[in-house]
């Protein structure tokens, strides 16, 4: 049963992936400016169900190493940087 929900986990996780990149493309379709926002809008939310959907069936191991690597703009500072300008923060 574990194996199973991986294997959905991993599919539903692809699909989310497709619906992203699809957004991409519906510009070029030929809709009209009202159903290109349309869908756009419904992809995204879409996309989102998805991807948090398969975050949920392939684990917290899985979670954890998708945050690890999405959080490698936020850097770690020992210290508090000094105030600019001056010894007094007013």
């Amino acid at each position: 049963m574990k194996n199973m929900a991986k294997t959905a986990g991993y599919i539903i996780l692809s699909v989310s992936v497709l619906l992203w990149l699809a957004i991409a493309v519906i510009p070029f379709l030929g809709y009209t400016k009202a159903q290109t926002a349309g869908i756009i809008t419904g992809l995204i939310i879409a996309g989102e169900i998805t991807f948090y959907l398969g975050i949920f069936l392939l684990g917290k191991t899985i979670y954890n190493a998708l945050k690890s690597r999405l959080m490698f703009w936020k850097k770690k500072s020992e210290q508090p940087l000094p105030p600019e300008g001056g010894s007094s923060p007013i």
